[in-house]
């Protein structure tokens, strides 16, 4: 194109990779740059997980994530740039339970990721022993960790609060989060802020209590309800997505196209199209997983520890009923599983209760959730049996119909990247590598620096930045 002097190629259309674009030609378009962004996505659409299904009569379905955590202000200030500020709705609060030897508990109160801020609430729990509850208190008295290097997050929470705990509350919660297993995630990659209470404050209870967290006020008259910690979008979330696209420039978007090589020399990239078509680059934001960054780069073998990463297939199961059809959940809007169980979901949503415009009036929404590392094969099941698997489940803990009215499976193979012990250690490395043998080149997605909607979206505005400091020299 006449009078474009520098050009940058998005490779993958996911939430980063969206965003990256979006940055990018904004800032382009806002300076008046000499720049073009390019994007490039494998499938026919946008936005990868974030994936909505509207029925007719008036479900809306989130096939992949369900919400936003507020608190990570990255999402919310890129919808209110895309127009979607008004769709914006909060989850409704209510009870969250833990399912333990079928039976359910509600998380003790003023607990954040399973540890606990307020006293009260965590010694009058049945969900532990006596026995739990004072290895527990131990926290209080046991020295700071003496770390040199990574270690688990299991291994960490359990040397500070001991296995029943961390097996009946801590874990179900944090593997909800990653799919995966806590005595194999790393402490540093996923959070680190508790190794930082735990150093500042001789103990994680001691710690919480004192400032570690923002322990959950009662709501008074004139404080009214309290404000749910996530959100969503009226239209779903897909609807986000759509919104940042119609932001991106005509001519800049090729999707149904699949990059299959790319080639360094002279300072500048080569990207290699699978329909034979190809693009001289300047710079490359690297949105796509993990374990495609080496095929696009054969040549460079400090990427060889990318493929031994590990990524857990799940799946997400909608089932729709009439509200009367089903027990009482009262407030409460759902429940994880602790790995203890022999049940195949790992967590269930009462979608309606938690998010009340994603089900008409009278009717109810259940969000379920199957596939742990060691339990994946019931992904690959078909989906009447997985379907009847996750309804054998549920009528353990309330009343279901014989038949939902109608339910949707939808698979999601090798989709979550495991943070491994050592995870930002190899990271590290592999762009300190890169700094020097693929300069302009960055990566960002769930496989990088966080799972969640917000992190991604960092990881795409944070590549966006890179490449314009880099491009102004």
């Amino acid at each position: 194109m006449d009078g474009i002097k520098k050009r940058v190629a998005v490779i993958g259309g996911g939430i980063a990779g969206l965003t990256a674009a979006y940055y990018l030609q904004k800032e382009i378009r806002e300076k008046n740059l000499p720049f073009e962004c390019l994007l490039f996505e494998s499938s026919h659409r946008l936005g990868g997980k974030l994936q909505t299904l509207v029925t007719g009569d008036g479900f809306v379905i989130e096939k992949g994530p369900d919400s936003i955590l507020a608190r990570k202000p990255a999402a919310k200030k890129l919808a209110e740039e895309v127009g979607m500020g008004d769709r914006i709705v909060r989850n409704a609060t209510g009870r969250s339970y833990v399912l333990v030897d079928g039976r359910l508990y509600p998380v003790p109160e003023g607990t954040v990721m399973g540890v606990p801020t307020r006293l009260w609430p965590f010694l009058t729990t049945r969900l532990f022993s006596i026995t739990g509850k004072l290895r527990a208190s131990l926290d209080l008295v046991l020295p700071r960790s003496k770390m040199e290097k990574d270690q688990s997050l299991g291994a960490f929470f359990r040397r500070r609060l001991g296995d029943e705990v961390v097996d009946n509350l801590i874990e179900p919660l944090l593997s909800g989060i990653y799919a995966g297993d806590i005595d194999q995630l790393s402490l540093m990659a996923t959070f680190p802020h508790f190794y930082d209470v735990e150093q500042k404050y001789g103990s994680l209870i001691r710690g919480m209590f004192r400032g570690g967290a923002k322990r959950p006020k009662k709501p008074g008259k004139e404080e009214g309800k309290k404000e749910g910690q996530f959100f969503t979008f009226t239209t779903g979330l897909q609807s986000f997505t759509e919104a940042i696209e119609r932001r991106l420039m005509d001519g800049t978007v090729f999707k149904g196209v699949r990059v299959v090589k790319i080639a360094a020399g002279d300072g500048r990239y080569e990207v290699f199209l699978n329909d034979g078509e190809r693009f001289v680059v300047d710079s490359i934001v690297l949105a796509v997983p993990h374990s495609a960054v080496p095929m696009l780069l054969k040549e460079y073998d400090f990427f060889a520890p990318l493929q031994s990463v590990p990524s857990t297939s799940v799946a997400t199961i909608a089932l729709a009923f009439s509200e009367r059809d089903i027990g009482p959940v009262g407030t409460g809007t759902g429940f994880v599983i602790s790995r203890r169980n022999v049940q195949s979901i790992t967590a269930c949503t009462w979608a309606h209760k938690k998010w009340p415009h994603t089900a008409p009036k009278g009717k109810a929404l259940l969000r379920c959730y199957v596939g742990r590392p060691g339990d994946e094969e019931i992904v690959d099941l078909d989906d009447e049996t997985i379907v009847r698997l996750v309804l054998d489940d549920l009528r353990q803990v309330m009343d279901l119909p014989a038949k939902p009215e109608f339910s949707v499976v939808t698979r999601w193979k090798d989709a979550m990247p495991q943070y491994t012990v050592g995870h930002k250690e190899r990271l590290a490395k592999i762009e300190r590598e890169m700094e020097i043998h693929l300069p302009n080149v960055y990566l960002a997605g769930s496989s990088y620096r966080g799972l969640g909607i917000p992190d991604c979206i960092r990881q795409g505005e944070e590549a966006a930045e890179k490449v314009i400091r880099s491009f102004r020299g």
